[in-house]
């Protein structure tokens, strides 16, 4: 498939009005918009990645027992961005969709939904964990760590709500082809919490609640950024008018019919952790808790541009699907993941590579210094599923792009929550590996649980582009055979 096989006019098309520059290349050649979409977003989120490896390198040199710590609280941390960006998700397929085809003023409604409804699900599930904190983590096994990641965790928790409001906000720029200002507002953010990470932690000697804290000032400078742009400076593409406001079922449903899987998907890797976690205190200890707590955020850095990729193809495959282009869908899907095959088969060597090196960085501590060598095994075993993450990921978000949530929500709970922890199991205590079965088991579940999304989206979009075309003439959101 070349690109003369597509349409590369950017003109407005009619329902659309006056476009964007985002809107503009959505309508031309897919392969200038994937790059155009996907590049500053591959930025963005390495960037914001980058700052929690650096928030985990000051942390470190207050010891072990605070890079557990954090590594208890990480999993609801995580929980958090699954929720707010599960509702991003859900809210951009829904916008693209429409703006596809040509219903503005749908696409204003939905994200009017979007806001109210990020108001009251960040104030149901963050003022619980903010109460109940302390016998939370007892009750996990934080043990001797217990009171420090309770001190860390409620102030993440009780800042929760821009956390929300950012991811939810950024969704709705990248839905309308911004990219650039979603790239800027998380540069921006990441690089104020890597400013004000040892200002917090060593200069006002407030330790590890110090983290907590630049990042939720962090968090609160990006939301002024994102109100400015949505509410006062009006643009976006994308209105507000609140307004009469009032829940529309058709809406709330396509909201959450990719939202809602899209959270569980997130929130199963919250769960796999919290998982893992066990089965690594079952082998080792709380090092090794800590060595799993380090070396995740090195894979999340590795895999930040991935995530870039995926955010483009949700947008560019909903807008696609929106107006009844499929082949650009199926394009969409197959350029990105050979550029994603490639960007992450480079970092895994480098990774592979620098693995001592990276290691040492994050344990320079007397008292953490005893897992380097730990860390660089961790590091070196594990970077082996890296390029095999782009036929899950970006399979997963074709899927969130033409609304098929459960179809993901499916896929990545068989690779997290059974391939995953089922392999460490076998590894660790059938094969007696110990700790780094564990590591041998994350790998093998990824790459299988990775296979099986891929070869089912391909199937999927065979089947759409042998039958969409029938169907053209219905409400592209609505085609009934590719609901399940």
């Amino acid at each position: 498939m070349t690109d003369n096989n597509f349409d590369d006019s950017s003109e407005p098309k009619a329902g659309l009005g006056k476009t964007t520059s985002g809107m503009k290349a959505m309508l031309g050649d897919p392969k200038k918009a994937m790059l155009k979409l996907a590049l500053p977003m591959m930025l963005g989120m390495s960037i914001q990645t980058l700052y929690n490896l650096v928030d985990t390198f000051w942390v470190s040199g207050l010891g072990a027992d605070a890079l557990a710590a954090v590594g208890f609280v990480f999993p609801f941390f995580f929980m958090i961005i699954a929720l707010s960006n599960g509702l991003g998700v859900g809210a951009g397929s829904a916008i693209s969709r429409r703006l596809g085809s040509r219903d503005k003023k749908g696409a204003d409604n939905v994200a009017v939904h979007t806001i109210i409804l990020m108001l009251i699900l960040s104030a149901l599930f963050t003022i619980p964990l903010y109460i109940f904190a302390e016998p939370i983590f007892v009750l996990i096994g934080a043990g001797k760590t217990a009171a420090m990641a309770s001190a860390y965790g409620k102030i993440i928790f009780g800042g929760s709500i821009l956390l929300f409001f950012t991811n939810v906000a950024n969704a709705i720029l990248r839905s309308e082809g911004d990219t650039k200002r979603a790239m800027e507002a998380m540069i921006f953010g990441s690089v104020l919490n890597i400013i004000l990470d040892p200002i917090f932690i060593y200069k006002l000697d407030f330790g590890v609640s110090g983290a907590a804290w630049a990042t939720v000032i962090s968090m609160g400078v990006t939301a002024v950024m994102m109100v400015n742009w949505l509410f006062f400076r009006k643009d976006t593409y994308i209105t507000f008018v609140f307004r009469g406001f009032h829940f529309e079922k058709e809406i709330l449903r396509d909201i959450f019919r990719v939202g809602v899987p899209a959270s569980v998907q997130q929130s199963s890797m919250a769960l796999m952790m919290l998982i893992m976690n066990v089965i690594i205190i079952a082998v080792s200890n709380t090092d090794g808790v800590a060595v799993y707590t380090v070396g995740w955020r090195v894979v999340t850095i590795a895999i930040a541009p991935l995530i870039g990729i995926a955010t483009a193809v949700v947008t560019l495959a909903g807008f696609s699907y929106g107006e009844g282009s499929y082949d650009k869908v199926s394009f969409t899907h197959i350029y990105a993941m050979k550029v994603g095959l490639v960007v992450e088969a480079l970092i895994a060597i480098f990774t592979f590579v620098l693995a001592p090196q990276i290691a040492w960085i994050f344990t320079q501590s007397e008292s953490a210094s005893h897992i380097t060598n730990d860390l660089t095994v961790f590091l070196r075993i594990i970077c082996i599923f890296y390029p095999t993450v782009s036929l899950g990921l970006l399979s997963s978000s074709l899927f969130q792009g033409v609304g098929k949530g459960m179809n993901a929500l499916f896929a990545s709970i068989l690779r997290a929550l059974i391939f995953v922890p089922l392999f460490a199991v076998i590894f660790a205590f059938n094969l007696n590996m110990g700790l780094i079965g564990v590591w041998w088991g994350m790998v093998t579940g990824n790459i299988l649980g990775s296979l099986f999304i891929f070869g089912w989206a391909r199937f999927y979009v065979s089947r759409l582009l042998k039958y969409g075309n029938r169907n053209r003439t219905s409400a592209p959101h609505e085609h009934e055979e590719f609901r399940a």
